[in-house]
């Protein structure tokens, strides 16, 4: 295939679907500017064809300890090949924008990579590499919009729009990407099984037991989920799986937007834009409804992308102002008092925007995907084969709006049965690893359901008869919410284990695990300087990390005799050997 002047191939790297919905987004935008634009995952790309392009868009995201997501991996190890020549990619203009979490110390390591190896080959950059961060308060939209912004501008002043035409207005509405086709069937079609990619296999529900009691303001959540013999994995590495809205709740929303006559009918989805594929999960034929019920968030939180597209079907000219108004750069602190912050979802969006009326043929273009969601599992594969265990806390809040909420994928979670089936599930490489040897000492700090992945690896370790193992376990209660205490007690017992425990709510002075480290210091500072002892750490990515390391630093100023810089300096260095990981989430 000739390559035009007026191409735009985007590829984009994604594990959960974030990279992909930018990707799709930087499409819609290349289409308004006359581009003839794919979107394409980097894998699914024909590879020998890179020196053939003028002009990609990068879009990558990071995984576990700052790797590429699964289905950029063989791309980049083409990259990476040493027989490329050094020139091989001198005429191919293109920009990179990565997406990541500045809380975690290889951030946007992915992009960073391939910014750097793409320059290597010759490349010409024409804007500077983009860094989405999620801890932006405007989540990857914060960096992202601007980011775009330049870019167009470089890109458009390079690739001019032909004599005599104009880019279409955002007011004008693009033809649909997706198609939905309706049948009937007369029992001719009958409704297919969803295809997997390698690697995904599919797990039944062994039991689904709550370990907080009743009493408790928090539903923690043991799962234990049977796999075939083939399905391997290692402590620290991480399941991921898409979860579903529940049929009563898309009923009342099919009820809501006046389709609850198509919910049962048969459909099929179709390919009408080369900026947008059917997504490879999605049988062939499936009903309205499990459309809605498998594929399309509509419980969740929308993006900015989302009131772009709604814009385009309120019939009240004031509604559609605001709706452009949430869409515009200018108006994102106005969208997340709004939507963010309430945590509104799409759902309740449209309950409030009743002029709106989306088209069938469009719905796909609307509403966003359900992302696939990750879970470090709590199990080691060699004390319990054939299974993975994964402790997961029901979220479950009230807002600002004064509703109970509650999280699209816990709430599918806390109903799942004994015998029930979960699709699709993947695992994928963690940021932490166990320590080289079974003589290396263990110190695991793990507060609340960041115990997780602290069980596979003390249950390793012990199956492997290592002893020199600590488990700094944090918590409100120890009678309520104390994860895995019996197990514990039976692993202190046998002497195989150290417990440093910090209840919070247990007296007057609240008492956490960064406390039970100072309060230990001289142990720990043995065993880590003497003992070259490992420290992993998993929980919230609040204030918990930079508390606990900032214990830590004292410890090594405290019974190290080192001063500040020096403690700072030692953090930094087990950081970088590895004898410091952390693997903590938002």
């Amino acid at each position: 295939m000739s390559q035009s002047h007026r191409d735009l191939l985007i590829l984009f790297g994604s594990e959960t679907g974030c990279a992909e919905d930018v990707a799709e987004r930087i499409g819609r935008q290349a289409r308004r500017r006359r581009f003839r634009a794919r979107v394409v995952a980097m894998d699914d790309y024909d590879k020998n064809r890179l020196i053939e392009e003028k002009l990609v868009i990068f879009v990558c995201s990071t995984t576990g300890q700052g790797d590429e997501p699964y289905n950029m991996k063989k791309f980049w190890r083409f990259l990476l090949r040493k027989n490329l020549p050094r020139d091989v990619l001198s005429t191919l203009d293109c920009a990179v924008f990565g997406l990541g979490d500045s809380s975690y110390a290889k951030f946007n390591y992915p992009a960073k990579k391939l910014y750097k190896r793409l320059q290597q080959l010759g490349a010409h950059m024409i804007h500077t590499r983009g860094d989405g961060d999620d801890q932006h308060y405007l989540g990857l939209d914060g960096a992202l919009d601007p980011w775009l912004e330049a870019v167009w501008t470089e890109v458009m002043a390079k690739y001019p729009l032909p004599p005599g035409t104009e880019a279409i207005p955002e007011d004008v509405l693009l033809s649909p990407s997706l198609r939905i086709e309706f049948f009937d069937t007369n029992g001719i079609v009958q409704q297919s099984d969803a295809p997997k990619a390698d690697g995904e296999f599919d797990v039944v529900v062994k039991s689904n037991e709550r370990i907080t009691d009743t009493k408790h303001f928090q539903d923690v959540r043991h799962l234990v989920l049977e796999t075939k013999p083939e399905v391997k994995y290692e402590p620290g590495d991480i399941a991921v799986f898409t979860p579903q809205n529940m049929a009563a709740d898309v009923d009342v929303f099919l009820e809501q937007m006046e389709w609850s006559g198509l919910a049962d009918k048969l459909i099929r989805v179709h390919q009408v834009s080369e900026d947008r594929t059917v997504p490879h999960h999605w049988p062939s034929v499936m009903t309205f409804r499990d459309l809605f019920v498998k594929y399309l968030d509509v419980f969740g939180v929308p993006r900015r992308s989302f009131f772009e597209m709604l814009a385009h079907f309120t019939k009240d000219e004031l509604q559609t102002d605001r709706l452009r108004e949430f869409a515009s750069a200018q108006g994102q602190d106005d969208m997340f008092s709004y939507c963010q912050r309430p945590r509104r979802t799409v759902a309740e969006v449209l309950f409030d925007f009743k002029s709106a009326s989306i088209p069938l043929d469009y719905i796909l273009d609307v509403f966003p995907l359900i992302r696939p969601r990750s879970f470090s599992i709590a199990s080691s594969p060699e004390a319990h084969p054939g299974e993975i265990d994964l402790c997961i806390a029901i979220v479950k809040y009230k807002t600002k709006l004064k509703k109970i909420r509650r999280g699209v994928c816990t709430k599918w979670v806390a109903a799942l049965n004994p015998g029930d089936v979960i699709e699709r599930v993947r695992i994928t490489k963690g940021t932490m690893k166990l320590p080289p040897s079974p003589n290396v000492p263990l110190v695991a700090i793990g507060p609340g359901t960041g115990v997780a992945p602290m069980r596979a690896f003390l249950e390793q370790r012990i199956v492997n008869g290592a002893t020199e193992n600590v488990l700094v376990f944090g918590c409100r209660y120890h009678d309520k919410d104390y994860h895995y205490r019996k197990q514990w007690e039976e692993y202190v017992s046998q002497g195989h284990l150290k417990v440093l425990t910090a209840f919070s709510r247990d007296q007057d002075q609240k008492l956490y695990v960064q406390d039970r480290i100072r309060q230990e210091g001289a142990m720990l500072w043995d065993l880590i300087e003497n003992r070259q002892a490992k420290i992993v750490l998993s929980g919230s990515a609040g204030k918990m990390p930079e508390q606990v390391a900032f214990a830590l630093k004292q410890v090594f100023m405290q019974h190290g005799g080192l001063d500040a810089e020096q403690a700072e300096n030692y953090f930094s260095t087990m950081g970088k050997t590895g004898q410091y990981q952390e693997e903590c989430w938002s």
